[in-house]
C-alpha cells in the first residue's frame, strides 16, 4: 500500500493511525487577507525561526516513529487537509508516536516551549481521543467542558493552557474569533490553576529529560547494516518498524536477505559488532518477540556464551527489519519520482507566488532565489524528516560509497545499558496508579463536599415543617388519575417543574406495581369520577360492575360476588397463619363487644384491612433513605411530582 496525500502511513500495519499526534501553530498577528506571496513569505520566515529554536534538541533526539516537525500548508488560503483548519494562516505537523507515549508528551512540551519563546503564536494539539490535554486534567475540569463543547476552545499560548469559557462564547466559536480572544490581554482565558498544574506535572523536565527514554545496546550485524546505522542513526526507527509490523509478504524478503547479507557479486558479507541507540519502546519490541533467524543467516553457537548470543539475536532482528523495510518500499516505487525541491516548487506555483511574473524576469528570479534559500535552510533543520521519508534513497547512497569493515574493528565499544527497566517496572506502575487513585479520591471528596453544601438547607427544621407526608399519596393519586396522551404518562401540570421532563412509562409502572401490589393501568385510568383527595385505601379495584357487556360474559354478577367473597375469606384464613400480614401496615382494628368473640370475629380482628396510604408512603421513604443521597427511583419519582424530601426524613 503506497503512501498517498490522504494516507501518509505507507505500510499496512497492525497499529492504526490513531497512534498519532496532530498539532498546529497560529501566528495571531498575521492577517489572513495578505496577498499569497506575502503570506507565504511570512509563514516561511516564522517556520525557519521555530525550527531553529529547537534545532539543537531535534538534531540529537531519536523519536520512536516520526520526528517533531512543522510544515507549511499546501495552500494557506484554503482549508487545511491535515488539521482541518479553516483558511487561517498556520503551520502544522503530524507525529506518529506508535507505542512510545513519551514521544507525544515530548512534542507537547516543545509546543509549550515555542509559545513561551514566541509570544505572538498560539498552538493546538490533539490526537484520536480529541483534546487529550483535557483528559490529563479530567478531575480539575469545569462541568460544562466536554468533548462536544471543547472544539476551538483549548489553546496553548505563552507557555500556558487557555480555555475559552461559555460566558465568552455560548456557542462553539470560530477559529478566528477564538484566536482573537486568546490574544486579547483584557480577556483572561487562562485555565484554572489545578488544570495548569496537571499538565505541567506531565511535561515536567521535558524535553531535556527525554534522554531517559533512550537505550543503547551492543549488537552483531552485517557490515552494511552497521554502515547505515553509523551514517544515519535515525534509520533504526524504520528498521524496527519494518520488523515489528512484518507480515507474510515482507517476511519473504527477510528469508532471502538480498540487500544486507549478500555482496554485489553474491559473495558473503562480514559480520561486525557495533552499538545502536534506540528508544525503550523499540528495544522492547525487538527483545520481546520470538523470531527464528532466516536460513543461511550467520548466528553464533549458544556455547559461545549468552552475551554474544543476545547481541547476535538482537542484531539479526534489526538486519531483517532493514531488509523488509527496504525491499517493501522499493517495491512500492514511491521514492525517487521527483525531488523534494520539485515538490516544493510546484506548491509555490499552486499558491500563486509566480502569478503575473514572466519566467526569466528579474522579479521571477528573485522569487526563485528566495525560495531556494528557504528550501536549503529548512532542509538543515528537517534533514531527519527527509531521511525517514525516503530511506531507500539514502541507504543506496550510503552503500554506494566505499567502506571497510576495519572501521568497526579494534574499537572499544561501551557495554549495553541495563535493561532491568524492562522487567522491573512494578514500582513505577504502582506509583503512577497511586497518584491516579489519589487524584480520584480528592475529586470524589470535593464532589461530595459540594453536594452536601447544596443539599443542606439553612434551616433543616423549616424544610421538614414544609414537607407533608400526605403530599406523596395526593401526588401519586393525581398521577394515576391523570389522563395522558398516546405519547405516554404525564405529570399533572401543577406538579411539574418549568422544564420538560421525559418519563419512562414502563419503568414507572414497574415501580407502581412494586408499591401497590400489581394494580393495572386500565384500572387506574377507568375511574374518571373518583375524588382526587380521597384515600388510596378507599379505592375499589374491582371493576366488574363498570361494564355491562363484561358482566354478561362472566355470568350472574351476584353469584360471582358471592364466590369472590367466599374465596377471599378462605384465602385470608390461609394467610393468617403466615408472616405475610406482618410485612404490611394495617388500619386501626375496629372495637368489638365484650360478649365473647366468635371464631369469625377473631379472624376478622387478625386480618384487619391494609392501610395502602401508609404502606405507600413507608415504602417510598424507605427506598429514598436507602439511596443515601444518591440518585435513585424514589428521588426521581418524587422529583417529577415536585416533592422535595428533607435529608433527615428517616427521623420524622
Amino acid at each position: 500500500m503506497a503512501a498517498t496525500a490522504s494516507n501518509p502511513f505507507p505500510f499496512p500495519s497492525r497499529r492504526s493511525p490513531e497512534d498519532s499526534l496532530f498539532y498546529a501553530v497560529y501566528p495571531i498577528l498575521l492577517p489572513s487577507h495578505l496577498p499569497a506571496p506575502a503570506l507565504h513569505a511570512s509563514l516561511q520566515s516564522l517556520h525557519l525561526s521555530l525550527l531553529s529554536h529547537h534545532a539543537p534538541f531535534l538534531s540529537s533526539h531519536l523519536f520512536h516513529r516520526d520526528p517533531f516537525t512543522l510544515t507549511l500548508p499546501a495552500d494557506p488560503a484554503a482549508p487545511c487537509a491535515l488539521c482541518a483548519s479553516p483558511p487561517v494562516p498556520h503551520l502544522h505537523g503530524a507525529l506518529r508516536f506508535g507505542d512510545s507515549l513519551p514521544d507525544e508528551w515530548i512534542a507537547v512540551s516543545l509546543l509549550f516551549a515555542l509559545t513561551r519563546a514566541f509570544p505572538d503564536i498560539a498552538a493546538r494539539a490533539w490526537d484520536s481521543d480529541g483534546e487529550f490535554l483535557l483528559i490529563e486534567a479530567a478531575f480539575a475540569l469545569p462541568r460544562w467542558l466536554d468533548p462536544e463543547s471543547a472544539p476551538n476552545r483549548v489553546f496553548i499560548f505563552r507557555g500556558e493552557l487557555h480555555i475559552l469559557p461559555p460566558s465568552l462564547f455560548p456557542e462553539t466559536p470560530s477559529l478566528e474569533a477564538a484566536l482573537a480572544a486568546v490574544y486579547d490581554d483584557s480577556i483572561d482565558t487562562r485555565a484554572a490553576g489545578a488544570i495548569q498544574a496537571a499538565i505541567q506535572r506531565r511535561i515536567a523536565g521535558l524535553p531535556e529529560r527525554a534522554a531517559e527514554n533512550l537505550h543503547t545496546a551492543r549488537v552483531i550485524v552485517p557490515a552494511p547494516v552497521a554502515k547505515v546505522l553509523k551514517e544515519e542513526p535515525c534509520l533504526i526507527a524504520r528498521a524496527v518498524e519494518g520488523f515489528y509490523d512484518r507480515d507474510i509478504d515482507t517476511m519473504k524478503h527477510a528469508a532471502r536477505m538480498e540487500k544486507f547479507l549478500k555482496g554485489p557479486g553474491g559473495e558473503g558479507i562480514e559480520i561486525v559488532r557495533t552499538t545502536v541507540r534506540m528508544t525503550r519502546a523499540m528495544y522492547a519490541q525487538l527483545v520481546q518477540q520470538n523470531f527464528q533467524a532466516p536460513r543461511g543467516y550467520p548466528m553464533p553457537r549458544r556455547e559461545e556464551g549468552p552475551e554474544k548470543w543476545m547481541e547476535a539475536e538482537l542484531g539479526m532482528k534489526i538486519a531483517c527489519g532493514f531488509e523488509m523495510m527496504y525491499q517493501e518500499r522499493k517495491r512500492q516505487g514511491e521514492e525517487g519520482k521527483c525531488s523534494t525541491w520539485d515538490v516544493y516548487r510546484k506548491s509555490l506555483e499552486a499558491t500563486g507566488c509566480f502569478d503575473g511574473l514572466y519566467p526569466g524576469s528579474i522579479e521571477y528570479k528573485r522569487v526563485i532565489e528566495d525560495a531556494m534559500q528557504y528550501y536549503k535552510s529548512s532542509n538543515l533543520y528537517s534533514r531527519t524528516r527527509e531521511i525517514l521519508s525516503e530511506p531507500v534513497r539514502r541507504i543506496d547512497e550510503i552503500l554506494s560509497m566505499l567502506y571497510s569493515t576495519d572501521e568497526f574493528k579494534g574499537t572499544d565499544l561501551p557495554p549495553s545499558d541495563n535493561d532491568s527497566w524492562l522487567y522491573g517496572g512494578d514500582d513505577e506502575l504502582n506509583a503512577e496508579l497511586c497518584e491516579r487513585q489519589k487524584e480520584l479520591e480528592e475529586h470524589e471528596a470535593a464532589k461530595k463536599q459540594r453536594s452536601q453544601k447544596q443539599s443542606v438547607p439553612s434551616s433543616s427544621k423549616s424544610q421538614t415543617d414544609k414537607f407533608k407526608l400526605g403530599e406523596i399519596t395526593e401526588s401519586m393519586q393525581e398521577f394515576i388519575r391523570k389522563m395522558s396522551s398516546f405519547e405516554g404518562a404525564e405529570i399533572p401540570a401543577d406538579r411539574r417543574d418549568a422544564e420538560s421532563v421525559d418519563l419512562d412509562v414502563n419503568q414507572f409502572f414497574k415501580a407502581i406495581k412494586s408499591v401497590l401490589g400489581g394494580g393495572s393501568q386500565e384500572q387506574a385510568d377507568s375511574d374518571d369520577g373518583f375524588d382526587r383527595k380521597s384515600s388510596l385505601s378507599d379505592m375499589d379495584f374491582d371493576d366488574s360492575d363498570e361494564d355491562d357487556d363484561f358482566a354478561e360474559e362472566l355470568g350472574d354478577k351476584d353469584a360471582d360476588d358471592s364466590f369472590m367473597e367466599s374465596y377471599s375469606d378462605a384465602l385470608n384464613k390461609e394467610l393468617s397463619s403466615t408472616t405475610l400480614e406482618k410485612s404490611f401496615a394495617h388500619a386501626p382494628r375496629p372495637e368489638t363487644n365484650n360478649e365473647g368473640p366468635s371464631d369469625d370475629a377473631a379472624t376478622d380482628a387478625e386480618m384487619t384491612p391494609v392501610d395502602v396510604d401508609l404502606n405507600l408512603v413507608e415504602s417510598i421513604l424507605n427506598s429514598y433513605s436507602s439511596q443515601q443521597g444518591l440518585p435513585g427511583p424514589a428521588s426521581s419519582l418524587l422529583g417529577l411530582m415536585g416533592i422535595k424530601v428533607p435529608p433527615d426524613v428517616k427521623k420524622m
